[in-house]
């Protein structure tokens, strides 16, 4: 058998240039997506790169389509991490128009998972400038379309757990407290309308109370030092009262025994308290009767014998001059202070009794 030169050669050539080239790329292999796919879109010499930040690349690889109303414009080129967010490398083929505030999502080509990344006009906001090479989507134009995983799982709770399974037993539960009761669900239906209007009536006294509450929560707020020194002293008074509690337990029990003891005196003596009122009101009786005579004679006990009004005119520096006339016989006392009286009469004595005249003494 005969090998010819050139198969010789082949055979030594192509090996090593494998070898380089793996030697050579070693660093930078992630697997068989870290190399470029040869004729995938957005790979020619024409296209354009853009960066996007993305809040997650969930299972978005290199060389997953770039898609533009679900026509593929372009591939990943790199995925990479910087200061904790994911950063989205793409060409786009160069025909591709898209504006500056162009929006970028990751949606799920297939259900077994595949992804791309879908570039597509703003839909909240006006088309701005034009998509070129080197320019940039940032996080708050970036987003995820929802996963098949995230639709299941959100559809077996809306089945499941979610109470649409009983929507029939709500239905039937309903049907049972509505049956036979529509005028009271209808009168009903009215008194929740005369409430909402009366409601809408006071919306201005509503709004003014809630708008008292902002300002105490204000005020409350500023005073929040103070609040917090009051706190930290109550605990101390607390255990002030606990030490205590025995002594205020016994004062209140002691209280009650107190009260007790007043009701049942009041009780045993209503009759005499009653007697004692009644015996009291010809008193208070006279003392109205009196008028203005009592205030009359207090303000002459002061100043006795001069009254208050004239005292200033009687007495002059040190001394005074008094010259008076005093009957202390007993008819006259008598006359004076008894008549009237259960001892009216009593001192009259003998010269009550035939009359004769009263004493009189004088003084100087």
């Amino acid at each position: 058998m005969r090998i010819t030169r050139s198969a010789l050669a082949r055979a030594i050539v192509l090996p090593t240039a494998l070898a380089v080239t793996l030697t050579v790329s070693a660093c930078e292999w992630q697997g068989i997506n870290s190399l470029e796919l040869p004729g995938a879109p957005g790979t020619g010499g024409d296209s354009y790169s853009v960066r996007i930040e993305m809040p997650n690349v969930t299972t978005l690889t290199r060389n997953s389509p770039v898609r533009v109303n679900d026509v593929a414009v372009g591939s990943i080129t790199g995925i990479e991490v910087q200061d904790w967010q994911a950063i989205v490398t793409v060409s786009i083929e160069d025909g591709v128009v898209l504006p500056a505030n162009a929006t970028a999502k990751i949606g799920q080509t297939s259900l077994l998972g595949s992804t791309h990344l879908e570039l597509a006009e703003p839909v909240d906001e006006l088309p701005e400038g034009r998509l070129g090479d080197g320019s940039f989507i940032p996080l708050e134009r970036a987003g995820v379309y929802a996963t098949t995983e995230q639709t299941l799982s959100a559809l077996s709770v809306v089945l499941n757990g979610g109470g649409l399974a009983q929507l029939q037993d709500i239905t039937r539960e309903l049907n049972l407290a509505l049956g036979g009761n529509e005028a009271e669900a209808r009168e009903l239906v009215s008194h929740l309308d005369v409430l909402a209007a009366g409601l809408d009536e006071q919306r201005h006294d509503i709004i003014d109370a809630m708008s008292g509450l902002d300002r105490l929560s204000h005020s409350l707020a500023a005073e929040t030092d103070t609040i917090y020194a009051a706190l930290d002293e109550i605990p101390p008074a607390l255990d002030v009262l606990i030490e205590h509690r025995p002594n205020l337990t016994q004062a209140l029990i002691s209280l009650s025994e107190l009260g007790d003891t007043a009701t049942r005196i009041t009780e045993e003596s209503a009759e005499d308290l009653q007697a004692n009122l009644e015996s009291v009101v010809p008193v208070l009786e006279a003392l109205a009767d009196s008028g203005n005579s009592l205030t009359d004679v207090l303000s002459l006990m002061f100043t006795f014998p001069f009254p208050m009004k004239t005292v200033g005119n009687a007495v002059k520096g040190d001394y005074a001059n008094l010259m008076m006339t005093l009957d202390l016989t007993g008819p006259r006392m008598d006359s004076n202070f008894l008549t009237g009286g259960p001892l009216g009469g009593s001192l009259g004595g003998v010269e009550g009794t035939r009359g004769s005249a009263s004493g009189q003494v004088s003084g100087r």
